[in-house]
């Protein structure tokens, strides 16, 4: 069985700064999820697995007025394993699935003027993110720029900015083939 990896995307985060299961989801939310999808349900029992292991320990934290929270923290085992993760190679290149790319593999079944009006939406989806990727590239540089971690979430951004930008040329080279 393969082994998953959001355990070490969760011991990732207890290093950014992110101690409770809300932070960590926050975090998730504007970062992770434009390259890798974690799931809210997955979260906790990724945090008590890994309290399990000894990777993390967990602590209650009270708060006036509302219930105790659970503030976790990564062990000196879990950044070795951490460690460990980050060092080893990467095997496989993932697939990504796109539903879009599926149903245009299959377009023959349907009007031209269908696929290009999906074409369209899927185009303007495309700039969606690269606004959003640039968003949060603002804000990186204007607010975060002095976090440890704030070139390398750079980089990674740079990444998505660069696929999608890539997606966005071959989107509108696709968008003229059908209109010719």
């Amino acid at each position: 069985m393969k082994e998953s990896h959001t355990k070490y995307a969760v011991l990732g985060l207890l290093t950014t700064g992110c101690h409770t299961g809300y932070s960590i989801k926050q975090m998730i939310d504007g970062s992770l999820n434009h390259f890798w999808k974690i799931s809210y349900g997955q979260i906790y029992p990724t945090l008590k697995k890994l309290t399990d292991e000894g990777l993390a320990t967990a602590k209650d934290t009270a708060q006036s007025g509302k219930p105790d929270k659970k503030e976790y923290a990564i062990t000196s085992a879990g950044k070795e394993a951490l460690q460990t993760w980050l060092q080893s190679p990467v095997e496989t290149l993932s697939t990504e699935k796109n539903e879009f790319l599926l149903k245009l593999f299959f377009s023959r079944h349907q009007p031209h003027e269908t696929t290009l009006m999906h074409l369209e939406q899927y185009l303007a989806k495309l700039h969606e993110r690269y606004e959003t990727y640039q968003a949060i590239e603002r804000m990186i540089n204007e607010t975060l720029f002095d976090k440890q971690d704030a070139d390398y979430w750079l980089i990674t951004l740079n990444y998505g900015k660069k696929t999608t930008q890539a997606a966005i040329e071959w989107c509108e080279e696709t968008i003229q083939y059908f209109n010719n």
